[in-house]
């Protein structure tokens, strides 16, 4: 069949072009990949008439991602991947109080130690959302360029959903068409394809990480002698802080997440949004996340502290 060809749906009976791997119309499976047949890529074909939770979202996205972003395609105005990028921050905050609890300051009372611990928060959370907010935004920028050479990405959003933002208008969540993902949708006509929200919700794993690497810092004993304020102790701490070798392990976590586990996310939301083929941009988003990853850990911090 070639690709300028008109595949009928046996469920539905409506038309669509011959490179669709799903019924534009109902969401009926139209051809199946092997692949497919792994439940984490097994595409979703039931009826959609209301999102999930912005939580049954980010759980379905680490238990089922295929569900998480069926869910997340038909309203993508609600997807929960600024959410999650201020979850992971917020983990970094907590990572910047324990190495702060695990020193004491001499001769300094409860609200100047409790200025500073906010300060310690504050800035690591900072840290953490615009170095996130930089990475991710990079890696849906390459993986949307391996997405084009492998399945078109771009000219098949450009087809579905058309380019530009549309008109802003108000709605009733229940007169949503339920199809209201595909061309000629209810909700197509309101919002634009938000597929940079959406594919966030593919880093949901450095979330995890995250949170991982927190239990592991909060359970490493660091130096814990009285450090008083103004000397040079402090700045001796936080260099032998950098050269502990726990660092190294957890900037070898975040490689082993982007290299595991990301493209198998960055994949469904890939797919889903355009309606294609599974394995063709599985094999481009893995070879993508292992050069990004080795180029990554090789230049971490910590491998020059």
């Amino acid at each position: 069949m070639s690709a300028l060809a008109l595949q009928r749906c046996p469920r539905c009976g409506n038309e669509n072009s011959g490179d669709s791997y799903a019924c534009s119309f109902c969401g009926k499976r139209l051809r199946i990949e092997r692949i497919e047949r792994i439940p984490f890529f097994k595409r979703i074909e039931e009826d959609w008439y209301n999102p999930y939770p912005w939580y049954f979202k980010i759980l379905y996205l680490i238990i089922n991602p295929s569900r998480a972003f069926w869910d997340i395609n038909h309203l993508r105005k609600k997807s929960p991947g600024l959410l999650i990028v201020l979850f992971s921050s917020l983990l970094y905050g907590l990572m910047g109080l324990v190495l702060f609890s695990r020193f004491n300051f001499i001769s300094v009372d409860l609200v100047f130690t409790s200025v500073y611990s906010l300060g310690f928060f504050v800035v690591f959370f900072l840290f953490g959302f615009i170095y996130q907010v930089l990475l991710f935004y990079f890696l849906i920028w390459i993986y949307t360029k391996g997405a084009n050479y492998s399945v078109g990405f771009t000219q098949k959003l450009e087809k579905r959903f058309g380019i530009g933002k549309q008109k802003t208008e108000t709605y009733e969540q229940t007169k949503l068409s339920p199809f209201s993902i595909y061309k000629g949708g209810t909700l197509l006509q309101k919002q634009e394809a938000f597929k940079s929200k959406m594919m966030l919700c593919a880093f949901t794993p450095f979330m995890v990480s995250n949170l991982i690497k927190l239990i592991i810092v909060a359970s490493i004993f660091f130096p814990e002698d009285p450090i008083s304020l103004g000397s040079t102790d402090l700045d001796v701490f936080f260099l032998n802080l950098m050269k502990e070798p726990v660092w190294s392990i957890l900037d070898g976590l975040d490689a082993i997440i982007l290299v595991a586990w990301v493209p198998i996310l960055i994949t469904i939301s890939i797919r889903e949004l355009s309606n294609s083929s599974t394995y063709r941009v599985l094999i481009t988003s893995y070879l993508i996340s292992i050069v990004v990853s080795i180029f990554i850990f090789f230049l971490r911090p910590s491998l020059f502290g």
